[in-house]
This record gives structure tokens, C-alpha cells and sequence, in this order.
């Protein structure tokens, strides 16, 4: 069976993606290929050096500075103890992302940058992969949760404040 991993856990996880159950065309489909006679053949599609060229691709897909910031702006404004953490924060997280979130959030844009075909990272690449690089990082206190408030909805709030910061 599976049971909930601990805070320091699950930060050593870059997402947080969660896979809603498959239609009911889907579930058909899982039980009559899975349970029947024949065996799916399986073949590679890539190999670990392949795995390696891509992570290094990766890697060297550039940053400008003003993004790197906006990652570390966003994730040190979910920590509810700093002076930069919203006021309408405090009372809702119990715990923010530490700074493993920043180097995920680099990593998965950099990833969805060299996916899309950019030259480089964008805006748009971070926010896109804040939600899922955060939403285990960031802890929601029983006030929080009493009121219906997920640490998806505090994300995209720090995320739309800050992005109409820049905007500015």
C-alpha cells in the first residue's frame, strides 16, 4: 500500500503532479490489454545516454537574471516568518518552500523552455511549473484548511502578486 512521506520526503521530489482515475473508456482499455493473453512488447525508445545529452541540453539552456530573481522572490514569499511573505499569508502556511524549490523551478523551466523550443527561459516557463514544484513544499495551517484554502490557491496568488509587481 502507499502512505503519506514525510515534509523532508517529499521535498526531495522536483513535482508534485497529480493523475485524476482514467475515464471509463480508459479503464476498459487497462483491463483488456492487461489482462489478457498476450504480452505488450516492449522496446526502447531511449537509453541512458540519451538521458544524459538531454539532462545536459538542459542544463545549459540560459536564465536571464530578473528570472532566477522572480524564483527566489516567489519562493521565499511563501516562508509565512520573513518580511517579505505577504501579511494575508501568515496565517494560512505553517511552512514555505526552502530553497530546493528554486533549483526545481530553474530546472522545470529550463526543461519546458528546450521542450517549447525557446532559446531561453521565459516568465511563462516559471510560472508554469510553480503550482507543481510548490504545492508539497508549501504547508497550509488548520485555519487554512478550515476555510477551503489549498496550497495551490496560495501559489497562484503569490505568483499573479508578483508578476503584477514586475509588471510595474
Amino acid at each position: 500500500g502507499t502512505y503519506p512521506l514525510p515534509e523532508a520526503q517529499l521535498d526531495r521530489f522536483m513535482f508534485l503532479i497529480n493523475v485524476d482515475y482514467p475515464s471509463r473508456a480508459e479503464e476498459l482499455e487497462i483491463a483488456r490489454t492487461t489482462t489478457g493473453g498476450t504480452v505488450p512488447r516492449l522496446e526502447h525508445i531511449i537509453n541512458a545516454a540519451d538521458v544524459q545529452r538531454f539532462q545536459e541540453l538542459v542544463r545549459r539552456v540560459p536564465v536571464p537574471q530578473h528570472i532566477y530573481e522572480f524564483a527566489v522572490d516567489l519562493v521565499r514569499r511563501t516562508r509565512p516568518k520573513l518580511a517579505e511573505s505577504p501579511e494575508w499569508l501568515k496565517p494560512l502556511v505553517s511552512w514555505g518552500a526552502g530553497p530546493r524549490a528554486v533549483q526545481y523551478m530553474i530546472l522545470g523551466a529550463k526543461s519546458r523552455a528546450a521542450l517549447t523550443g525557446s532559446y531561453m527561459v521565459r516568465l511563462e516557463d516559471i510560472m508554469a511549473v510553480a503550482e507543481p514544484v510548490l504545492t508539497h513544499r508549501v504547508l497550509t495551517t488548520f485555519n487554512a484548511e478550515s476555510e477551503g484554502i489549498t496550497s495551490n490557491d496560495i501559489i497562484d496568488r503569490l505568483v499573479k502578486e508578483l508578476n503584477a509587481e514586475q509588471v510595474r
